[in-house]
């Protein structure tokens, strides 16, 4: 596998992610930012955040496939939420754990941000999923 996940000693813990990733491969994946949208642009779970999350992965984890990627491959992950709020981390957190599973997201996860924006390109839109991936 080309991407190593760690966190060395002395970096904060605990965090439901590595601090680092290390990669050697020769493809880079780059998805773009994915949310809560089907394949005919049907809004999904409007006013939800954990459900729009559990679908912005969905189709990122179909973003992946179509490079031949997973997210064992992942080497960054970049979410973007609209109206962050510290309270917000409970249901961001359930939309990741609804999907864990069925898409094979490892625990603990890849390197991660999580950045409060304003407003994402649409009123409904709460949650913007980016991945990083390299394969050999």
């Amino acid at each position: 596998m080309p991407v190593h996940l760690t966190t060395p000693d002395g970096m904060f813990q605990p965090v439901p992610y590595h601090h680092v990733s290390i990669a050697t491969g020769t493809r880079h994946v780059h998805v773009a930012g994915q949310i809560n949208r089907d394949d005919i642009a049907t809004v999904v779970a409007p006013g939800d955040l954990a459900g729009q999350l559990a679908h912005a992965l969905r189709n990122t984890s179909r973003g992946l496939a179509g490079a031949g990627a997973t997210f064992l491959d992942v080497v960054r992950l970049r979410f973007f939420v609209a109206k962050w709020q510290p309270e917000m981390m409970e249901p961001f957190m359930d939309g990741l754990h609804r999907v864990t599973e069925e898409l094979g997201i490892p625990q603990p996860l890849p390197p991660l941000s999580v950045i409060g924006v304003d407003y994402l390109f649409e009123p409904d839109v709460m949650v913007e999923v980016e991945a990083y991936a390299i394969l050999d």
